[in-house]
């Protein structure tokens, strides 16, 4: 979009939430550099979001609403730019629906105004960002320059790719289900669409708009399926086998892979039969776009894992130490235990090993009884953090931590040679941090210091 900067000068926009990802601090520095005249709230206070702040200090066109939201800062505007995660009854929303104010994404002003560029999209419960990373790397090989890694991935601003990119580019992008309510909204789907997989997640946000569990899963899914749903018929899905069941008539070619998509032989550095199946999905993907499998297998075969995703982090004292902090659900948590100790350990030469596990936090309104089945088949020593959710994890012979520092001294001095350390928390971060990467940098960090 050449004219990007005549669309957004002097454009009324309100940005609900700053935060500190640095998505939505992009956005804002993306619009006020175009000359739209900015509102930011945010339900932070301005010590909260210092850091953000400080990026933005030198612009003149920008006004703050911080600790609070003011239903008139939803009313006399142009769009409402809403970087998700914001509960589906929000009042100040509906005041701007009453009063016809558009509500966009980052992802949807992108989607809207892009044109003649290829899009790639991944979604999924888990997998997306690993799935994400994989097919933009082996893009990267063979596209160099013309190639753009997007969405919901820390530090991005899809809109602000409305700069960079030329026709005939490609745009490989993770797509959360809040980005993908917007993307829905202007009937829009990628050329390539990911569905890595489906399982309960952010039951907190959308039984806020219902009770009713199923009602909620049926909603989140719906929000997903966006993803596929305004394609065309020269287009693609590739979907994981367990997600394909919810998957009905689909207008594009839509193609169901399988693990053994990945060929025997490769050498793997990320664990766990759930990688197995994100790497099946990449391989799909770059199938499809006709890439030579010996750049697709020097690629997945040089691949260490994602930041925060059952990360390998150190070995201390003959410990091998993994933060998984992203592990914001018990499925999650359950697939980092399964592949530590799980069949694919065999082919990652890992050896059955009990393990120690760090976990705990704020509550999702999900069902912890598989959890609580799943861990003593696999770990020795259990230390729950401080959480909402915590105590809705029964599990026997549990250790109680206040804080994540004396969490991982207790759980160290459990550790034997051999053993595994674990961090994957299967809750979400807030309360005791302000997001899932700054719990993992605070657990980096004493790991960082052991002695």
């Amino acid at each position: 979009m050449k004219n990007y900067k005549e669309y957004f000068k002097d454009k009324k926009v309100t940005i609900m939430g700053l935060g500190l990802l640095g998505g939505a601090l992009n956005d804002a520095i993306f619009l006020a550099d175009c000359g739209a005249k900015l509102t930011i709230t945010d339900l932070k206070s301005e010590i909260e979001l210092a850091t953000s702040l400080k990026k933005l200090a030198k612009y003149k066109n920008i006004k703050y609403v911080l600790g609070h939201h003011d239903l008139e800062d939803f009313i006399d505007k142009d769009f409402i730019l809403q970087p998700g995660n914001v509960p589906v009854n929000s009042i100040y929303l509906e005041e701007a629906k009453k009063n016809n104010i558009p509500i966009h994404e980052s992802e949807s002003l992108f989607f809207q105004y892009v044109k003649d560029v290829t899009t790639i999209g991944i979604t999924g419960t888990r997998g997306k960002t690993t799935t994400t990373i994989l097919i933009y790397k082996i893009l990267k090989e063979v596209l160099g320059k013309k190639v753009h890694l997007a969405g919901n991935i820390k530090g991005k601003s899809t809109m602000a790719l409305l700069k960079e990119v030329n026709p005939g580019d490609t745009v490989v992008m993770e797509l959360d289900s809040w980005c993908l309510q917007g993307i829905g909204e202007i009937k829009k789907s990628p050329k390539v669409a990911v569905f890595t997989n489906l399982l309960s997640d952010h039951l907190n946000h959308y039984l806020k708009g219902s009770q009713d569990k199923k009602e909620a899963e049926e909603k989140y899914f719906t929000d997903k399926s966006q993803i596929y749903l305004h394609q065309n018929k020269e287009d693609f899905l590739i979907c994981g086998k367990k997600v394909s069941s919810w998957i009905g008539k689909t207008k594009g070619h839509k193609i169901i892979v399988k693990k053994d998509l990945v060929p025997k032989g490769w050498k793997l550095k990320i664990p766990g039969e759930h990688n197995l199946e994100n790497i099946a999905c990449v391989v799909a993907v770059a199938l499809v776009l006709k890439i030579e499998e010996k750049i697709i297998k020097k690629v997945v075969e040089n691949f260490t894992g994602v930041e925060g995703r059952l990360e390998f982090k150190k070995e201390y004292k003959g410990i091998k130490i993994y933060n998984d902090t992203t592990a914001t659900t018990p499925d999650a948590t359950i697939m980092a235990l399964r592949a530590l100790r799980g069949s694919s350990s065999t082919r990652l030469g890992i050896k059955s090993r009990k393990i120690i596990l760090i976990l705990g936090g704020a509550d999702k309104n999900l069902d912890m009884s598989e959890l609580t089945k799943e861990i003593p088949k696999y770990c020795k020593k259990v230390f729950l953090l401080e959480g909402t959710g915590s105590a809705k994890l029964k599990i026997e012979e549990v250790i109680r931590c206040k804080n994540l520092k004396e969490a991982v001294m207790m759980a160290i001095k459990e550790c034997k040679r051999g053993d595994i350390l674990l961090f994957s928390p299967a809750f979400a971060s807030f309360g005791m941090f302000k997001n899932e990467f700054d719990r993992g940098d605070k657990f980096n960090r004493v790991i960082k210091n052991l002695k």
